[in-house]
Parts: structure tokens; C-alpha cells; sequence
């Protein structure tokens, strides 16, 4: 009772009375697959964002959750952090392979085992392994993202799911733990020319092999730099999973520089049903989060306002590729004693602490009671 006492009554009888519905209209669906983006599909109530965190205890978060996601970012309160280094991707030097897949919520690519692609660098303290490429699209063009910039929308949004391979050994345990999940975003506008990466998902012969809900298509040959602009800044904040169960455990990047496909391409994605040839076509289109408030996160960005001029120029504004696939080593210390105010400011501004890495002991005796930290030094890998 304590949770329903909480739903306004009105709210709380549509969801009843939609749940009892459910309930005589056919078997109960799988709890992991009960939610979509559209509160009703072929007449059996299915439930929509607002209700994600009620249906479900494990969900709890999508209703709750203080640093959920996807958000409005308003470029006046990104504050510049100049310790934010760029964005490195490793594929090991081999192309990528993996299948193309119409989940019926997403068009989704799932790479292949091997070759492993990691991504690091920029508020990464760990290597992050991709799991899965996501895209989000709209019914109409400026309106289908799930983040918006300056309260705008873009066309579409591509999300790069990964985990942190470092901590953990599976996306689904990196999602229930502290610092487990990276997502990198990029935007993407209708123009009259395309992206080289989409190009080859959304060309005519790949697209039409996923129509319909569990559609597969295996692809290969694939060069992931190509997804990304030439040069680009990010901003990057704390966020959650866009779907349930909402889990507040995603470092979230987001590119700010847009990419472009075909109007033709944007078509071809439209068309994709969400459910199979047997049952009516509904677009796939729409199929985003609504935005959540930011409350008090901190926004940090790599782009320094004050010099606009530099428009992303120079190596920090570029994606650094990588030959080899395992991590990067990582400085550690052995000893950190810091002051209780020092620790409070670490955890209000995390890029403090970057600046107080080094390989010795440290003692910060900023108040008479130092706090001692202890933090073990990496073990470096082959």
C-alpha cells in the first residue's frame, strides 16, 4: 500500500483498471519484456514510460530514481573541465562483424565476440567494452532523440552501450553496480548526405532484412571510427539506463557534433514495424524516453567557451584509435590521505581527484583530522 498510497487516484485507477484489463485479455508477457514507449499496443495495455516504475519492483527506479536519464542539456550550465583527456577507441586493428537486429523497440547492432571493441579515455577511469549500438529515430525529422540540446531535438540518436570490463564480467552486472556502464551518444540530422557507418546499416539491401520484430541480418566488414565525426567535443554527465530498469549506474558522453543521413535512409527506418508480419505494422518510430530533470548533476564539457574560435581544433578534439584491444595501464596510489572537506569536494567535482593522482604517497592536511584513503595500485596486464 505504501506505494499506491503515494499515486494521485485518477492515476492510480487508470493503472489498475489497465492491469486488470491485461489480465483477460491474454497470458501475462514476460516481466523483463512488459513495458514498451506507447502505453497501448494491439489493444492489450503494455506500460508506458510513466508507469515502468510501478508494474515492476525491480524498476523501481524509472518512478523514484533522482539521476535519471535522458536529459536537456543547456549549454550554459556545462562547466569547461580542462582534465577531461579524448576519447580513445581500440578494436584491436581488425573490422568489426555482428548482426543488425529489429528488437521491436530498437534497431540494434550486437557485435561479435571478437574482435573486442574498448573505449576509454575522456571521464572514463576504466576501459569500457561495446556491447551493443543502438538507434533511437522520430516520426518526424528534428524529433526522435532521447537527449536535446538547448531544449532541441535531433532526428535520431545513436547510443554505444558498453560495460566496464575491468569490474565486471557481463553488461547485466556492470548495470547493477557503481561506475559499470559507459554510453556514448551521437546525434543525427536528416541532409542531404550520409554518414559512411549508417550508411552501410540503413543502405536499401541491409534495412529491408530486419522489416519486422526479431529480424536479423549479419553484417561485417564494418569500421566503427567512421561512426564518429572527424573532430567533436562531449559532454558527459551521471545518469541512468533510458529503459528499465532505469539502473543509475551510466556514465553518459554525449558528441556535439551531429551526423546526417538521407531522407530516403530516415524513410527506410521508418518503415520497420515494432511487431511481427502476423500482426498490424506500427512504425518503430518514437521510440525514446521522455526527458528527465537534471536536477543538481553537474553537466562538464571538453570545449572551453571562452576561445569558440578553436571550433574543436587539435588531438584532444579527435577520437585517438588504439591497436591493442586490452586496456590501458592506469596510475594508482598506494596511500592518499585527504581532509574531510578535500573528500567532499572529490565527490562533488570527481576531475579533482585526476589532479591529485600521482604514483606516491600524498598527505593533503588540510584540516587537523585527515581522512586516510587507501587505494590499491592496478595490477598492469599483458
Amino acid at each position: 500500500m505504501g506505494g499506491a498510497a503515494r499515486l494521485n487516484a485518477p492515476r492510480a485507477l487508470l493503472l489498475w483498471a489497465a492491469l486488470g484489463a491485461a489480465a483477460h485479455i491474454g497470458p501475462a508477457p514476460d516481466p523483463e519484456d512488459w513495458w514498451s514507449y506507447k502505453d497501448n499496443l494491439q489493444g492489450n495495455f503494455v506500460p508506458g514510460p510513466p508507469f515502468w516504475g510501478l508494474v515492476n519492483a525491480a524498476w523501481s527506479l524509472c518512478a523514484v530514481g533522482k539521476r535519471q536519464s535522458p536529459v536537456d542539456v543547456e549549454l550554459k550550465r556545462v562547466l569547461y573541465d580542462p582534465f577531461l583527456p579524448p576519447l580513445r577507441l581500440s578494436t584491436g586493428g581488425e573490422k568489426l562483424r555482428g548482426t543488425l537486429y529489429n528488437t521491436g523497440r530498437h534497431v540494434s547492432f550486437l557485435p561479435a565476440p571478437r574482435p573486442v571493441v574498448n573505449v576509454s579515455g575522456g571521464p572514463l577511469l576504466y576501459s569500457h567494452r561495446l556491447s551493443e549500438l543502438r538507434l533511437l529515430f522520430g516520426a518526424r525529422d528534428g524529433a526522435g532523440s532521447e537527449h536535446q540540446i538547448n531544449h532541441q531535438g535531433f532526428s535520431a540518436e545513436v547510443q554505444l552501450i558498453h560495460f566496464n570490463q575491468e569490474l565486471y564480467g557481463n553488461l547485466s552486472t556492470a548495470s547493477r553496480g557503481p561506475n559499470g556502464l559507459a554510453i556514448l551518444s551521437l546525434f543525427v540530422n536528416v541532409a542531404g548526405s550520409s554518414n559512411p557507418f549508417l550508411s552501410r546499416l540503413l543502405n536499401r539491401d541491409t534495412i529491408t532484412r530486419i522489416s519486422y520484430k526479431n529480424d536479423a541480418y549479419f553484417l561485417q566488414d564494418l569500421s566503427l571510427e567512421l561512426l564518429f565525426p572527424e573532430s567533436f567535443g562531449f559532454i558527459t554527465y551521471q545518469g541512468s539506463l533510458s529503459t528499465p530498469p532505469c539502473s543509475e549506474t551510466v556514465t553518459w558522453i554525449l558528441i556535439d557534433r551531429a551526423l546526417n543521413i538521407t531522407s530516403l535512409q530516415m524513410h527506410s527506418l521508418r518503415l520497420l514495424s515494432q511487431n511481427p508480419p502476423s500482426q498490424i505494422f506500427q512504425s518503430l518510430s518514437g521510440n525514446g524516453r521522455p526527458l528527465q530533470p537534471l536536477a543538481h548533476r553537474a553537466l562538464r564539457g571538453n570545449r572551453d567557451p571562452r576561445h569558440p574560435e578553436r571550433r574543436c581544433r587539435g588531438p584532444n578534439y579527435r577520437l585517438h584509435g588504439m591497436i591493442q584491444s586490452a586496456p590501458p595501464p592506469r596510475l594508482g596510489l598506494t596511500r592518499l590521505c585527504v581532509s574531510p572537506w578535500c573528500l567532499n569536494m572529490i565527490q562533488s567535482y570527481p576531475p579533482l581527484l585526476l589532479c591529485m593522482i600521482q604514483p606516491l604517497e600524498l598527505s593533503l592536511a588540510l584540516s587537523p583530522f585527515p581522512l586516510c584513503v587507501k587505494v590499491v595500485q592496478p595490477t598492469s596486464r599483458s
